[in-house]
């Protein structure tokens, strides 16, 4: 305890109008962090005070970090302006380190008024690379929209922010730091927790680890590959996916691995591979997982009461739920869509194509709770990853998908490109359109921007992504992606296609899938509008 109560300084400043959070948070260049006159402080500020007086004061909040270059400056921060705003306690990963699952358990257990996340998730970390600051709420997921939007309406008129200048904490050090503080009347407390104990004693009580550990050891023992990527950054993307993660793809190429995976930064997406190389695309996974729920004894006590998929993400888990008579929610990308259903009991399950699946057991994707996942249900089927998803296949049809994703486009470029696109397939007559590529003819059935409707609370979500949805099931859609550092925009085009015919499951995946893109590329005309020769990455 310090014998000097700590001075609470309340300091000057002017406001920025560019920390509009994104459903990751505020994701900037770590400069503009760095560099920007309280640029960091006036948006924890922001966060701060859009917490109602009455609920923050002596009130509990969690703070990690995936590690990244900035994170330590910026927990000292965020510590000193905790404790001048009237905060109780600080629970706090050692070393300032908690993946995004971690904090989302730690909030629920403790009962945390919410969480400050440093992470851009899957984009690089370093001085030349991302730096990123997300607030979750009280049911361990992401804010709300209402709640983003109190945040950024803050930053806008920002004049000063609080502060504890002299407060000094120890992120090595385990255990409780207490700090008197000038006009408050209970000590400001910071605990320094370990990183993994309360999210593993969670996955405990999930899975049965002896049954996995019996899969990892003797004779027969499943040999596993998995890939922090690059943890440490060093500018490189820490993006689970075929193209960024080519390293752990060309290692499990030799059949030496049964199971391969790859992490994010922070430790909530994830990518499965078997043996060979065999790449589970996550539509199918979060399919799997929701058809061998019976191997998993957290679902074997709690049940399974319903399913959710992002729009973009494939169908699969549509015939899942159909098969288990579940109903099955379709929802915008972003975690927090999910998190309502979730509170409400009505949703156990979900996932998004972008490498994320989860449960209840938090409200956050779960990267590791995957592997997990996958092991369990290997330990229980005795079968490979392979012979898991073939044998999925075989009883409900595969669902080809891919996506396309055009990176770094210049803003006006994608919004003007948008624009044009939905005012073609909205028109009355696009409805009417065939479109003949080769031997196929596709018709479409429905266009539209997707709009959510949450069956919890009524709000709507509108413009959500372009919809064209043709007569034989098969899907295109075009997303404006808002997940970026802030250089340039995404645009995302997904194809999609359903094939119940089990001699038609081992096909190329761009080969059945061309004829479909070629539609996409010609009706956006992507390609000539943006100067590319083709997509950044492909999924």
């Amino acid at each position: 305890m310090e014998t000097n109560p700590i001075p609470v300084v309340t300091a000057q400043t002017s406001p920025y109008d560019d920390q509009r959070p994104g459903p990751g948070g505020l994701r900037k260049k770590t400069s503009v962090f760095e560099s920007k006159r309280n640029y960091l402080q006036n948006y924890i500020q922001s966060v701060l005070s859009s917490i109602d007086l009455r609920d923050r004061q002596g009130s509990t909040v969690v703070v990690g970090s995936d590690g990244r270059y900035f994170s330590r400056t910026a927990i000292e921060v965020i510590v000193q302006m905790a404790a001048a705003n009237g905060i109780g306690r600080l629970v706090i990963g050692h070393n300032g380190i908690l993946s995004t699952p971690a904090v989302s358990c730690i909030i629920r257990k403790i009962k945390a008024i919410g969480g400050i996340i440093l992470t851009a998730s899957h984009n690089p970390g370093g001085p030349g690379g991302d730096f990123g600051i997300k607030f979750n709420v009280a049911n361990g997921g992401p804010s709300s929209d209402t709640v983003t939007e109190k945040i950024y309406q803050v930053s806008r008129t920002l004049e000063e922010y609080a502060i504890c200048p002299d407060l000094r904490i120890d992120l090595s050090r385990l255990g409780r730091q207490d700090f008197d503080l000038e006009n408050k009347f209970k000590p400001f407390r910071v605990e320094i927790v370990d990183s993994v104990e309360v999210y593993l004693n969670m996955l405990r009580g999930i899975f049965d680890f002896n049954a996995i550990k019996g899969l990892l050891t003797g004779p027969e023992q499943l040999k596993i590959r998995i890939d922090a990527m690059n943890g440490d950054f060093g500018g490189q993307y820490p993006d689970p996916n075929l193209t960024y993660a080519a390293s752990l793809v060309e290692s499990m190429k030799g059949g030496d691995f049964g199971f391969g995976a790859a992490f994010d930064a922070d430790g909530d997406r994830c990518m499965i591979l078997g043996q060979n190389a065999f790449f589970v695309h996550p539509s199918d996974s979060v399919a799997v997982m929701a058809a061998n729920t019976s191997c998993i004894p957290y679902f074997r006590q709690m049940g399974l009461r319903g399913l959710a998929r992002s729009m973009p993400t494939s169908t699969a888990l549509d015939k899942v739920a159909k098969a288990l008579k579940l109903a099955l929610y379709e929802t915008p990308s972003g975690w927090r869509f999910f998190g309502n259903l979730m509170d409400s009991g009505r949703c156990s399950l979900c996932g998004e194509e972008s490498f994320g699946t989860g449960s209840d057991h938090i409200r956050e994707k779960d990267g590791l709770w995957s592997v997990l996942m996958w092991l369990s249900i290997m330990a229980s089927r005795k079968q490979s990853v392979e012979e898991i998803v073939k044998d999925h296949w075989a009883k409900l049809g595969r669902n080809y998908v891919c996506r396309f994703d055009y990176e770094g486009i210049e803003p006006k470029v994608a919004f003007y490109l948008m624009r044009d696109l939905e005012a073609m397939i909205t028109d009355k007559t696009f409805t009417s359109q065939k479109f003949a590529v080769g031997n196929n003819v596709y018709s479409v059935e429905k266009a539209d921007n997707f709009e959510y409707i949450d069956p919890v609370d009524g709000t709507v979500a509108r413009n959500q992504g372009l919809r064209i949805i043709f007569s034989d099931g098969s899907r295109l859609i075009f997303r404006l992606s808002g997940t970026s550092g802030g250089v340039g925009a995404t645009i995302r085009i997904y194809a999609e296609s359903y094939e119940r015919d089990p001699e038609k499951h081992g096909r190329e995946t761009q080969a059945v899938l061309g004829p479909l893109i070629a539609i996409a590329l010609k009706i956006s005309n992507i390609h000539e509008r943006t100067g590319r020769r083709g997509p950044s990455v492909i999924t």
